[in-house]
């Protein structure tokens, strides 16, 4: 009996360590995670092997495992960048991305963990001032914010193409114009919009009045040709044609009697 405290104090000090080793070698990996390893004593960080995927993993107690977000992510950026003729715009962009999963080892080892602010962003900046600087206010204002967009993701992806990181999409959130500037700007679109309805209205106006006047040109027409027509004797036969008609009628009486200046016969008398 006088030996068990000798016996379980050395147990007790063992349990302990090997709990806490095991404390040290437990790394658990969450969802849309994955960890790359670092050996103390094997070279640094291991860059020739896959990282380590979601769940529960046992690593040596002097290694270490630096965890990364491999799910798409957004970064937001506000800049001010100089315009084609060298005015200052606020711009903001986002960016989604995501670091290329099989490259995290050489991703840690050659950028680290800030590799957005190390790499992205200031790709992203200088892209942006890039672009804009090719457009004057009314063009950024107005019908060039889509290609602006494109142009932006465009010089970014060259950059960052390199870097071990996935870039899927750039999207040009807000475009602000000094207010003077901006006030300028629409009233130019509204004197362009008035003056458009404007030509529009004298179109259709014109349009209207070349109608017309190819109707009358067309009655005219079919007026003369008619006329040029109707000789003495088609006009006789018309006219014997409507006195039949009209003798043939139940609430009439024809009475004929001689002919008129016409040749054509006289009715007279009806009920």
């Amino acid at each position: 009996m006088d030996k068990l405290p000798k016996i379980a104090l050395p147990v007790i000090f063992v349990f302990i360590v090997v709990i806490i080793l095991i404390s040290k070698s437990a790394v658990t990996i969450g969802s849309g995670e994955a960890g790359v390893l670092y050996k103390t004593f094997g070279g640094g960080v291991v860059t020739d092997e896959p990282p380590l995927g979601e769940g529960f993993h046992v690593v040596a107690p002097w290694n270490k495992v630096f965890v990364y977000e491999v799910r798409q992510q957004e970064v937001l950026e506000q800049m001010n960048v100089l315009s084609s003729n060298g005015l200052d715009i606020k711009l903001e962009a986002s960016a989604w991305f995501e670091p290329i999963r099989s490259d995290l080892g050489k991703l840690h080892q050659e950028k680290g963990e800030a590799y957005v602010q190390r790499v992205l962003l200031p790709t992203i900046r200088s892209a942006a001032r890039s672009v804009v600087g090719r457009y004057t206010p009314e063009q950024l204002y107005s019908s060039k914010r889509d290609a602006i967009q494109q142009e932006i993701f465009d010089e970014t992806q060259k950059i960052v193409s390199g870097q071990y990181i996935q870039l899927n999409e750039i999207l040009v959130r807000d475009v602000t114009l000094p207010p003077t500037i901006k006030d300028a700007i629409e009233r130019k679109l509204k004197q362009e919009q008035e003056s458009l309805e404007y030509e529009f209205r004298l179109v259709t106006a014109k349009k209207e009045a070349e109608k017309v006047t190819i109707e009358a040109q067309g009655k005219a027409d079919a007026n003369k040709i008619l006329s040029a027509s109707l000789t003495d004797k088609i006009l006789q036969d018309k006219g014997i044609d409507a006195t039949l008609k009209l003798a043939q009628s139940a609430n009439a009486k024809v009475v004929v009697v001689g002919s008129g200046e016409s040749g054509l016969p006289l009715i007279l008398g009806n009920n």
